[in-house]
């Protein structure tokens, strides 16, 4: 960083807190983006379990959620949060999105004073409708211009096996944004940058949801006709409730908007996709629990997602059905006429 704040070139040193498939994965972004610029960068993953970190650092690989994939050996790992955070100007949170709360008020003391903190989550907050930006800067009370977002079609293991993909940085100031998709641009991953954080964080948050919806028409061996159905308005209902909050009709046009939904939506790599399906299919969510390994998000956000709408007075019929098939006020079985129950008016009118 320059005496007058502008910071120069690439992160120097990142921590990056969750050592699940996204989490990992982007440390690995992170490494390669180094090399590839001949930069020197000390890249820190924490993980809450010893095995994961303990592999990481002995064979290079996170074989629970990323396979057979060999990770940089300038990847470290450790357990202890206060070792990875210790001198970081970029601090990477990946952790579920209910759990962000409490951990940033026992990381808070140990995040470097200008440390730049970028979230990979795509959750809102159940109590307080919150997105995660906005959980961020209350619990570590930094400003704005210190707070991004990554999204965009992120599915972690084609991202991990480098398939070529993109991304936005979303943060209030345009040269920290910058600072961090340099940090980042890798020869397989190419991330644009913007100012509209509430729309990259909503785009990211309601897709999940949207994608449970489409996975149970699948499930019920619904056909292509009614899936592409589904995630166009599903695009509608997240369009009118970011423009809501204030977010840009562009953003929903773009990477974090339809490219995150349609790359969530019809992707086997999907956890919310799956989890729709299996619901689908006829598990309980107990049952669901028991079978997928990683969270669906959309699970736990959909109650958050169609409480705001209803303080916001923005209809959106497909969070609403999925969220009552959650809460077992709706079976499978009556989803499907309800996935697009709204009043018959122009296709551009939302």
């Amino acid at each position: 960083m320059t005496a007058d704040g502008t910071r120069r070139g690439s992160a120097r040193s990142v921590a990056v807190l969750g050592a699940g498939s996204w989490g990992t994965t982007f440390a690995k972004i992170l490494a390669d983006a180094a090399s590839a610029a001949g930069d020197e960068r000390r890249i820190r993953l924490w993980g809450r379990r010893s095995e994961v970190v303990e592999q990481i650092n002995s064979s290079h690989r996170n074989v629970q959620y990323l396979k057979d994939i060999r990770l940089p050996p300038s990847i470290t790992a450790s357990t202890d949060v206060a070792e990875v955070l210790a001198g970081a100007d970029l601090v990477v949170l990946a952790v579920p999105a209910q759990s962000l709360r409490l951990q940033l008020r026992e990381w808070k003391p140990l995040i470097a004073a200008d440390a730049v903190v970028v979230s990979l989550m795509k959750g809102l907050e159940l109590g307080t409708d919150s997105r995660m930006s906005e959980v961020i800067s209350e619990e570590l009370g930094i400003p704005a211009d210190r707070i991004a977002v990554v999204s965009g079609p992120n599915l972690a293991m084609e991202i991990a096996r480098e398939e070529p993909t993109a991304s936005v940085v979303a943060c209030a100031d345009a040269a920290a944004a910058g600072w961090i998709a340099r940090s980042c641009t890798s020869p397989y991953f190419r991330p644009y940058t913007t100012a509209d954080v509430v729309g990259v964080e909503i785009g990211g948050i309601v897709k999940n949801v949207i994608a449970l919806a489409v996975g149970i028409c699948e499930g019920k061996q619904m056909g292509d006709n009614t899936k592409a159905s589904v995630i166009t308005r599903g695009l509608a209902e997240t369009s009118r409730l970011a423009l809501a909050l204030g977010g840009e009709a562009r953003t929903m046009a773009g990477l974090a908007g339809l490219g995150d939904l349609v790359a969530t939506c019809s992707s086997p790599l999907s956890r919310n996709h799956t989890a729709g399906r299996l619901l689908g299919q006829g598990l309980t969510l107990d049952e669901l629990a028991l079978k997928m390994t990683q969270t669906a998000e959309g699970i736990k956000s959909g109650p958050a997602v169609h409480e705001l709408a209803g303080k916001l007075g923005v209809d959106m019929p497909i969070t609403a059905a999925v969220v009552a098939v959650l809460a077992g006020k709706l079976s499978v079985d009556q989803l499907g006429p309800l996935l697009l129950a709204r009043d018959l008016k122009p296709e551009g009118d939302y």
